[in-house]
């Protein structure tokens, strides 16, 4: 592959991401989650949790106050109650890059105040002042696709063509981004397997990693225990972890460079394998 990156910029951090990818490790202040149903929803839990990811490897920690899927409303107080004090709490307890997963602006405006610098965004910056909170607090922001939005259920997507319809979408994204002040080595770009996808346009697009990387953005690959790995393999949510890891290795070899894993150790030696057999010789 012989994709040209931008270096990352994550605060004051920037990534050499030629052949490494970085690994996110998944926070979760949610009781209705997909996969862990609300396991680290205590306090103290969540935050045993973020030791363990922390020890594992992560290379930065994404905290999301409201699941992506269809479920009870969670007003924008709510969601701020949930993420801003434990972004707070994290950002004392640990020295590296903090991501918040929303996709109000407001939200994310006060994540960035109180230490996150990186905003998660599955709307695909739906919220018109999400870009201008991004750029007056020099973050980065993640670009995802969706086909009609968070919380919306989407039972039959109807694409032209998926990977060109997604490519198209996010580099209109990324363009608004640049526009608002954003440089390129602040944008993330996600293909969003499993928003507004079957399990087979999803693989698709994870087949199709190569050329979306081929953008010219970092592009984050959120596969870890999704609907599509179950749906195409026949597993339920807690036989993934060795779907996940085939995903992720053919992720990070046709160009994904970061890893959004709520197992952070496996993904952590996926990166790690695969960026030893991509450096030269």
């Amino acid at each position: 592959m012989t994709s040209v990156y931008p270096r990352l910029e994550l605060g004051e951090r920037s990534y050499d991401i030629t052949s490494r990818a970085l690994v996110m490790g998944i926070l979760n202040r949610t009781p209705d989650s997909f996969y862990d149903r609300g396991q680290y929803w205590d306090l103290d839990r969540f935050f045993a949790l973020a030791d363990r990811l922390v020890a594992d490897g992560a290379d930065l920690l994404d905290v999301g106050g409201v699941k992506a899927g269809p479920g009870p409303e969670v007003t924008e107080s709510e969601e701020m109650d949930r993420v801003v004090p434990a972004i707070e709490a994290l950002r004392a307890r640990f020295d590296l890059p903090l991501s918040v997963d929303t996709w109000r602006a407001s939200v994310a405006r006060e994540a960035y105040r109180v230490g996150a610098v990186v905003g998660n965004d599955i709307s695909g910056f739906a919220d018109p002042d999400y870009l201008p909170a991004a750029a007056e607090a020099g973050a980065t922001v993640v670009a995802t696709h969706i086909r009609i939005g968070p919380r919306i259920a989407d039972p039959e997507p109807r694409y032209d063509d998926v990977v060109a319809d997604v490519a198209r979408f996010l580099l209109e994204r990324a363009d608004r981004a640049r526009a608002a002040g954003l440089p390129p080595s602040r944008i993330v770009v996600d293909a969003g397997l499993d928003l507004g996808k079957t399990a087979e346009q999803s693989l698709e697009l994870l087949r199709a990693s190569e050329r979306l990387a081929g953008l010219g953005y970092p592009l984050l690959l959120s596969a870890s225990n999704k609907t599509f790995l179950g749906r195409m393999f026949d597993l339920e949510v807690g036989d993934r972890a060795e779907a996940t890891i085939a995903a992720h290795s053919l992720g990070v070899a046709l160009g994904c460079r970061i890893l959004r894993a709520h197992d952070v150790r496996s993904a952590r030696r996926v990166a790690d394998t695969v960026a030893s057999l991509l450096e030269p010789a």
